[in-house]
């Protein structure tokens, strides 16, 4: 949200304590911030991350009395009001124009309903009608838009019957600056099924692209919230060749070459929004399988307290990444959000008096000020050459993005016992596990021990939708499963029962649950005298460390995650603590 201080940020903060998880402490604060800086109450509240924009929106909903819509048809839109109104004023505004009453009045839905220069231009726009106004989420009116003024998807059925020969015209789709593809305006049918697959990949929040060919036919899936999803029907095989070559040329790969595994980049942008998308291609038995993976270049995934951090957690998270030297590594398999930790941690220490130098492989979120190397096996820039060089560079931060072998470990302790921070990542279930892999490598335990300064393990589980979750009074049974002792009182939590807004999943987007582990001097020595994990894990827990399950059983409590959504990220840790 955006536009002029709010007017009525002390009635809608009162509205936000009554529904929301906002606490009043925090309203207070925010009230304060608000002041400082001439905004809206609820720019505030979004930006230091104590709710998010849907929540202002049925707040500001309550407050005016405003019916909020869950879906748009595009059916209800009046196409005769769209050719009046540019798309792009649509998408910049984020509200659409949907028919006019029997009196006369234009129905007009909006996200933001505090914003109303926009609507003024709109009455003018349509002869001074009086305005009828509806609220809907950012997202549901991305996705109208989206679906009403693109008229130029290609269906299955079209496409079905697209020759070969279209291929010739692909070559010459290659430019330096990347076209919106919300406005291309291609003939071609195998190119608009791309744009579109692209587009609507956005839209649904999806983070990877999958397209598999079968014998028959070719199987295209979405990654959303970490669960593929078919988002349509499987296309005919006989398209499977043309979408690889066009993929391939969008990411500036042979496309001749089809016996061997590629990787490539494409750099788009998408409804306004830059996306880097990490393509790979692997031969399979019935052609290349592709995979894309959609990276928006944005900083806002760069902010702890949105990451998932509880205030405890941050205050000693800040600790440790402001330390001169030492090591502090993030655990977790893959796709637990390692590397956006990481980078998060970075964004926080990037300032002109840090010379902070990474290597990742590959580079996949990109920060002014930074010097990021990538991995390149081909010319044999390993992850331990690569830090060899960076330490002739006088860095004050290391990244490094994986500590995979005894060579890489060596160099990374020898750096953080000359004066360095290094931050990296390895594949351990938890936090204590970390310092067994180390010495499984072959590093010296006391090695280990002397550099080692702070473990962080972590996990994502997804969220509840806010507009489908359904309250629930938990068992005995399911609250000693997270490892909560029974009260004497009945305790609430949530489950999700699916909507049209978080496509029948119950849950839309997803947050991070983490245990931090500080090496203090006491597991220093067990370190060093080669103790097993579960030793110095019990040990850490008895100094103060909350488990992975027992930060996720807060998230359960507070209503941000579901019981069964905690199980799943936690399966392979017990119930050895209570909260």
């Amino acid at each position: 949200m955006s536009g002029t201080p709010d007017r009525v940020g002390i009635e809608l903060g009162e509205i936000l304590v009554g529904t929301t998880r906002l606490e009043p402490e925090q309203l207070a604060r925010a009230r304060a911030r608000q002041q400082d800086r001439s905004e809206r109450l609820g720019d505030v509240l979004v930006e230091e991350g104590m709710l998010d924009a849907d929540e202002i929106m049925h707040g500001i909903a309550r407050q005016l009395g405003l019916e909020v819509r869950q879906s748009i048809s595009p059916e209800e839109v009046d196409e005769d009001l769209l050719r009046k109104v540019p798309i792009s004023f649509a998408k910049q505004h984020r509200l659409l124009p949907l028919g006019r009453t029997a009196e006369g009045e234009l129905r007009v839905v909006a996200a933001d309903a505090l914003a109303t220069e926009p609507l003024d231009d709109l009455r003018l726009l349509f002869d001074g009608a009086d305005i009828l106004l509806e609220l809907a989420s950012e997202r549901v009116i991305v996705n109208a838009i989206n679906e009403v003024y693109d008229r130029g998807t290609t269906s299955t059925d079209q496409l079905a019957e697209a020759a070969e020969d279209d291929l010739d015209a692909l070559a010459d789709e290659a430019s330096l600056e990347p076209q919106d593809l919300l406005e291309a305006t291609d003939d071609a049918p195998i190119i608009r099924l791309v744009n579109s697959l692209l587009q609507h990949a956005v839209k649904e929040r999806a983070s990877d692209i999958h397209i598999e060919p079968f014998e028959k036919e070719v199987r295209v899936r979405f990654r959303i919230d970490d669960v593929l999803y078919e988002p349509m029907k499987p296309l005919p095989r006989a398209l499977q060749a043309s979408i690889a070559s066009r993929i391939k040329i969008m990411g500036n790969l042979d496309i001749a070459e089809k016996r061997l595994p590629q990787d490539g980049r494409i750099r788009l942008k998408i409804a306004g929004r830059d996306y880097d998308v990490r393509l790979s291609t692997l031969p399979v038995a019935f052609g290349e399988r592709l995979v894309l993976r959609l990276l928006p270049d944005s900083q806002a995934l760069l902010d702890l307290e949105k990451i998932g951090f509880s205030e405890t957690q941050m205050a000693v998270l800040q600790r440790i990444i402001r330390r001169p030297n030492g090591i502090f590594l993030v655990t977790g398999p893959t796709g637990s959000g390692k590397t956006t930790t990481l980078h998060a941690c970075l964004a926080e220490v990037n300032h002109t008096d840090k010379n902070i130098i990474t290597i990742e492989e590959p580079v996949e979120i990109t920060q002014e000020g930074i010097g990021q190397i990538e991995v390149n096996p081909k010319i044999n820039l390993s992850f331990a050459t690569g830090l060899r060089a960076i330490l002739r560079q006088d860095p004050n931060v290391v990244l490094v993005g994986e500590i995979r072998d005894k060579e890489t470990a060596d160099i990374a302790i020898q750096a953080s016992l000359t004066g360095h921070l290094v931050l990296s990542t390895l594949h351990t279930n938890d936090s204590a596990s970390a310092i067994t892999r180390l010495v499984d490598m072959g590093v010296e335990p006391f090695l280990v021990g002397s550099s080692l300064v702070a473990v962080l393990a972590q996990r994502l589980v997804r969220i509840l939708c806010l507009e489908c979750r359904e309250a629930y009074t938990a068992s005995s049974e399911e609250l000693r499963e997270m490892g909560v002792r029974p009260p004497d009182h009945p305790v609430t939590i949530y489950r999700g029962r699916g909507c049209p807004e978080c496509a029948h999943t119950g849950y839309h987007g997803r947050l991070g649950i983490f245990e931090i582990m500080v090496v203090d001097d006491d597991i220093r020595a067990m370190v060093s005298t080669n103790v097993d994990s579960k030793t110095i894990k019990k040990m850490a827990v008895s100094k103060g460390m909350g488990t992975l399950r027992a930060d996720g059983a807060r998230k359960v409590l507070r209503g941000i995650t579901s019981l069964a959504e905690l199980m799943r990220a936690t399966e392979e840790e017990g119930s050895i603590d209570q909260i």
